[in-house]
């Protein structure tokens, strides 16, 4: 990687479309125990359970499935980001739904082995 990427552009689009999703489905970002439930979800959902998800006709399961992934594209965006040292974060929705995937990942939440 060339050490030049456009990072908080990325964060910024990524957490515009997590905002978008979570009005959709009806997310209170404030709510804690809500943001935790969904955490456990993402954490837990195998690549099957996402493919799913994002090709359900219920409307909130696929844009719950997109949540999903947009979230799995943040954490890579931040990570990446990292690795050049460049300090990258997202808006208030992301650092809600972050914070909870960071919870319940040291909580133990993972995805089943074989599907990792």
């Amino acid at each position: 990687m060339s050490g030049f990427g456009h990072y908080e552009r990325t964060a910024d689009e990524l957490e515009r479309e997590i905002v978008k999703r979570g009005i959709a489905i009806g997310i209170d970002w404030q709510d804690q125990a809500r943001m935790r439930e969904l955490a456990r979800r993402a954490l837990s959902c195998t690549s099957a359970c996402m493919m799913k998800l994002l090709r359900s006709p219920v409307r909130q399961e696929k844009l719950t499935g997109e949540l999903f992934a947009l979230s799995e594209l943040m954490l890579q965006n931040m990570r990446q980001s990292a690795e050049i040292g460049v300090h990258t974060h997202g808006g208030r929705a992301w650092k809600a739904f972050g914070r909870a995937l960071y919870e319940e990942y040291d909580a133990g939440v993972r995805r089943p082995e074989a599907e990792s």
